[in-house]
């Protein structure tokens, strides 16, 4: 009926116990300043600092740092695993632990930890493995026999599962958790359903806020929907932020003939979590039932965009258009649906009653005709309509359907991530708060990284002190000739009203020099650089032009023309040059102008990896993701560390449809510090 057990909950608790349980004693090491020559156990010091307090993308900064002053070590290759463990890479954690077992096999921890990583990524035997092996050096140790008792549970090895509860709790008795799972294991596999309820009281009885024993109890409860229902009302209060938990009472309220706690409940669910379906879809059901038509339908449209071919989305929003009598649409989705589930009389009789009502009597007597064949012939007919889903539905598809690996699908999730927006946290504009925590539950629009830009000004992180190195730029900063020193990085930050006006005046001051010397490239590519920094992208470019003419093999000119044009397409293209904008010939050849510009600097700096780079995140926003691959693939050879080539790589494979490697390829940027990693992977983490 609904879940009562949300499986990414369990692993979460799972995943946290490391930082509680290894970084107690981290607490008095003192953060030093870094010297020139990194001191590898420093680095580790302050890394577990980050760690207890659950900075986890900082911390494998300095895990990294650790690892590349001390190979050897296997201690920072465990913590950073841990890290990762909490960020959901889990991928990223296993190859970490790994590193830890190669270089000391006697860390009992480091199997643990891979057990985790390896349970959570489908690898259950292989995590069972781990955990024998961790308990052959630490054999009572609590949270390894918790594991691999979950472990056996999921191979459905309900005999060895409730052996290894057993020795949990007779170890650990007042191991609330314990009852919790072994609970799970009775109702799930045993059938036991009293001996379930004895250990969820026990559990409640040890902790009055065990969320999952009253998810557990209101499962029991499911033919009871008050008892059901007040149970779910408690772990909402627990876990007040779980869109799930809203869709499952939702569904009990609605069977209590409550529709307007009901909706309440959908309302908030979406509200939680946009992409949430199944909240979507059942909404919609609720709309329509109370003939809130015009809204029903926009849930519906949803659904379909998430999952163009969910049926039941489609059947209901085809009767909702003939109730408006639009017998277009309505055909057109019950058209789609004949030719998916051609074998269900249910959309045949539908489309016999449009026709008719259109007045096609011969296709609409045709139609009723075969439904009725097809009714008589079928013994077991399924609902396509009426059926709500319940919280764990993640796409609003029936529970028994099987989740969708094909290449299509994680083009399609991809695509519908990048088109939701939340509201913004404003509090991330003053603090590192977005570089904090479980940085991968933080709401975020999907996008790729943008391009390096030349800029006046940085704005440093704790994760990103330094700006990026490109010759050219130190070369020319060491002329003196531009009004400051130029830097090159992703997102410089914006101008406040005294920058701007200080720009203004080096441009008034550039175009009096102009107008009484000889002009050199270099004097226009300083106004250019002014300009840009003023967002006055159409004389950026045309100085950039001039300072060209002057000197052909100005390699940072071209690299900076190409990035004011892109700004400037970005920004209205050519509507800004009073030229009629938009059509595919203007728009191309804006493309092929900027792409030039980026391959004539890379020519020129064949060593540098930025131009490359930005000529890909060009094309992934042209939506020519092939070529941005091969872009991406080019900037990774010239600098392997390069954290944001791996992110924007990874979202094109998925936009590609490639999972597995958009998967490692997101692991690989968050540990090189790029923050928005962790969000995708997790939010991309059922199609894994």
């Amino acid at each position: 009926m609904f879940n009562s057990n949300p499986r990414g909950q369990r692993r979460s608790k799972r995943a946290s116990v490391w930082v509680k349980l290894l970084c107690a004693t981290a607490l008095s090491a003192a953060a030093l300043p870094v010297s020139a020559q990194v001191n590898a156990e420093q680095m580790v010091r302050v890394g577990q600092n980050a760690l207890y307090f659950e900075d986890y993308v900082l911390s494998i900064q300095y895990f990294n740092r650790a690892i590349q002053a001390k190979p050897y070590l296997a201690q920072p290759y465990f913590l950073r695993a841990i890290a990762k463990l909490n960020l959901e890479d889990y991928r990223g954690a296993e190859v970490d632990a790994a590193a830890a077992i190669e270089r000391n096999p006697f860390i009992a921890d480091a199997y643990e930890v891979r057990g985790v990583a390896r349970q959570n990524l489908g690898s259950v035997r292989g995590a069972i493995e781990d955990y024998d092996k961790a308990l052959s050096l630490a054999p009572r140790s609590r949270a390894i026999l918790f594991n691999k008792a979950l472990t056996q549970q999921d191979l459905e090895m309900a005999d060895s599962a409730d052996a290894t509860f057993s020795l949990l709790l007779s170890a650990y008795p007042r191991f609330e958790n314990g009852y919790i799972g072994r609970a799970r294991l009775r109702l799930e596999l045993l059938a036991d359903t009293v001996g379930a309820s004895a250990d969820i009281e026990k559990a409640l009885e040890l902790d009055k806020n065990a969320a999952n024993a009253y998810l557990l109890r209101a499962a029991i409860n499911q033919d009871k929907p008050e008892m059901a229902e007040a149970d779910i009302s408690e772990a909402i209060k627990l876990l007040p932020r779980e869109a799930g938990l809203y869709v499952n009472r939702a569904y009990l309220r609605y069977h209590l003939d409550d529709f307007g706690g009901a909706m309440a409940d959908y309302d908030y669910a979406v509200t939680l979590d946009p992409l949430n379906m199944a909240a979507v879809y059942n909404r919609g059901l609720l709309r329509m039932e109370s003939r809130d038509n015009d809204r029903a339908i926009e849930d519906f449209s949803r659904v379909l965009e998430a999952d163009p071919d969910d049926y039941r989305a489609l059947y209901n929003r085809a009767l909702l258009y003939r109730e408006k009598h639009d017998f277009d649409r309505a055909l057109a989705d019950i058209n789609r649906l004949t030719e998916g589930m051609p074998d269900i009389p249910e959309p045949l009789y539908l489309r016999s009653d449009i026709l008719r009502q259109k007045g096609n009597m011969a296709q609409a007597e045709r139609d009723y005709n075969r439904a009725l064949a097809l009714a008589k012939s079928l013994t077991e007919k399924e609902d396509v309509a009426d059926k709500p889903v319940s919280g764990n539905a993640a796409s609003g598809k029936a529970d028994n359907r099987q989740p969708d690996f094909s290449d299509e699908a994680v083009s399609r999730r991809f695509a519908s991530l990048r088109k939701a927006e939340n509201e913004i946290d404003l509090d991330r504009e003053f603090n590192n708060k977005s570089i904090r925590g479980r940085v991968q539950d933080h709401d975020t629009r999907i996008e790729t990284e943008p391009m390096f830009v030349l800029s006046f000004y940085s704005s440093p992180t704790e994760l990103r002190q330094n700006t990026a190195y490109m010759r050219e730029i130190e070369q020319i900063n060491d002329t003196r000739v531009l009004s400051a020193a130029l830097q090159l990085l992703p997102n410089p930050p914006v101008s406040d009203e005294e920058t701007a006006n200080r720009h203004f005046r080096s441009i008034e001051r550039s175009t009096q020099f102009l107008a009484t010397h000889q002009p050199r490239a270099i004097d226009y590519f300083s106004r250019a650089m002014d300009y840009y920094t003023v967002r006055d992208y159409q004389q950026a470019v045309a100085d950039l032009t001039n300072a060209i003419s002057l000197t052909p093999d100005f390699a940072l000119a071209y690299f900076a023309r190409g990035i004011a044009r892109y700004n400037l397409r970005q920004s209205g293209g050519s509507e800004n040059l009073g030229m009629p904008h938009g059509t595919p010939a203007d728009t191309r050849a804006e493309l092929r102008e900027m792409l030039a510009d980026f391959d004539t600097a890379a020519r020129l700096s064949p060593e540098s990896p930025y131009p490359v780079y930005n000529k890909g995140v060009a094309l992934a926003s042209a939506g020519d993701y092939t070529a941005a691959l091969a872009c991406f693939n080019k900037a990774l050879e010239l600098k392997p560390d390069f954290g944001e080539a791996y992110y924007n790589r990874g979202c094109v494979y998925f936009q590609l449809g490639n999972s597995e490697r958009g998967s490692a390829d997101l692991s690989k940027a968050g540990e090189l510090g790029v923050v928005p990693s962790y969000n995708l992977l997790k939010r991309m983490k059922p199609l894994r």
